[in-house]
């Protein structure tokens, strides 16, 4: 494991540069699942991910001739912006290599930091490969999201903090994706209480790291695919795993229907923008995918808050479907004066409020003389869609429910 000294040395070399964020207690969340949880939120990280404390580490340990040449990095994103951060700080230059799929957030993010962005390959790996190729003909120094000591014990300074506040956690969930972030937190957490449970959390999609630890050798994935890109790693370290296998006392996943869901509540009850990677603790612990008690203190690390606007919106439309607080419907009317009106009456009547509506009458898949309503409309909840459909069914509509919930 990451030795204490080395998490404490680097707590040292970044506490006047990293923000100690909040580590609070969560009472809807601790309510919802009957156990006392806290939430770290990286996510107010200076760069909305606690890469950044790895990153810093790394750079502050180099020598000032390695850092003339400067540095390179290949990431989805959080990564490349503690690098690109830290690199800023420290007045080198510095280049990322990121997936060509990386969420364009991320990737004007790090150009805004004064990076040199390169988008190569499908994921993580590809970009990663690349990256090594590079370095060399560019004489650059690389720097690794997980697999260096430095960098875990720059991530390890999360568990520190969270000590200091709440001294006697029983359960620490932690994101797994390349396992930087959970060798460098469990190293620390296991030195100060050998009791303490590690839970590592992957996400269904991206099951290398979870594969491993059950194997007890490295696996690695053929292809990744998570709305948790942060956390998409197809190949796995063996230098983490072999962490890992020491300090950690088990590994679940959650898929991304979880995650989504954990990701919502967060953004709803908590007023939390967690992205994928970050929320999978919280939807592990939803999900009952870990074993605790009413007693239980449990904590959990909100490791980025840097998801793509759009992967949101996505997330907040099936999300208020799925709990019955929105329903889309296409019903076929006879295409004559006052039908629609008769339509919208019955649905004001039963207290469904409509947000959206399109009419078509030239489809060609309609018959004569009919006309499709398409309406998507807020609803109380499961009985009232009930209330909603049986009234149409009632007065003769035909109509079909899209994406029901």
């Amino acid at each position: 494991m990451i030795a204490l000294a080395k998490i404490e040395e680097a707590y040292e070399n970044i506490k006047d540069i990293v923000v100690k964020t909040p580590f609070t207690h969560a009472p809807l969340l601790s309510s919802k699942c009957d156990t006392t949880v806290y939430l770290k939120k990286e996510n107010l990280q200076l760069t909305g991910a606690y890469k950044l404390r790895g990153a810093y580490n790394k750079i502050a340990s180099l020598s000032d001739e390695e850092r003339s040449h400067g540095v390179i990095a290949a990431s989805a994103g959080n990564h490349a912006q503690g690098v690109a951060y830290s690199a800023r700080i420290f007045k080198i230059p510095a280049t990322i290599i990121m997936p060509e799929a990386t969420p364009l957030l991320k990737v004007q993010s790090t150009k805004a930091l004064g990076a040199e962005v390169v988008l190569h390959g499908e994921n993580y790996d590809e970009a990663y490969a690349y990256a090594l190729n590079y370095a060399k003909e560019h004489t650059l120094t690389f720097i690794h999201p997980f697999a260096d000591e430095k960098v875990m014990a720059g991530q390890g300074t999360v568990a520190l903090e969270m000590f200091e506040e709440v001294p006697d956690i029983d359960i620490l969930v932690v994101p797994i994706g390349g396992g930087g972030l959970i060798s460098g937190i469990a190293s620390y957490a296991k030195q100060i209480n050998p009791d303490i449970k590690i839970i590592g959390v992957v996400a269904s999609g991206a099951p290398a790291m979870l594969h491993s630890f059950h194997a007890k050798k490295a696996l690695d994935s053929t292809s990744v695919r998570t709305i948790a890109d942060g956390i998409a790693v197809r190949d796995v370290s063996a230098k983490n795993l072999e962490i890992i296998l020491e300090v950690v006392d088990d590994i679940v996943s959650v898929d991304d229907e979880e995650i989504a869901s954990a990701i919502l509540y967060l953004l709803e009850k908590q007023k939390l923008v967690v992205e994928g990677g970050g929320a999978v603790g919280v939807a592990a612990i939803m999900h009952h995918k870990i074993h605790y008690t009413s007693k239980s203190k449990i904590a959990t690390i909100l490791s980025g808050g840097n998801i793509d606007v759009q992967m949101l919106s996505l997330i907040i439309e099936k999300g208020l479907i799925k709990a019955h607080r929105k329903m889309k419907l296409i019903v076929t009317l006879i295409d004559k004066p006052g039908a629609l009106r008769g339509l919208t009456d019955i649905l004001a009547d039963v207290g469904a409020n409509i947000i959206q509506i399109d009419y078509d009458r030239t489809s060609t898949s309609l018959s004569y003389g009919d006309a499709n309503v398409t309406l998507a409309l807020e609803t109380k909840g499961g009985e009232h869609q009930h209330i909603v459909r049986t009234r149409l069914k009632e007065e003769n509509y035909r109509f079909i429910e899209e994406m029901r919930g």
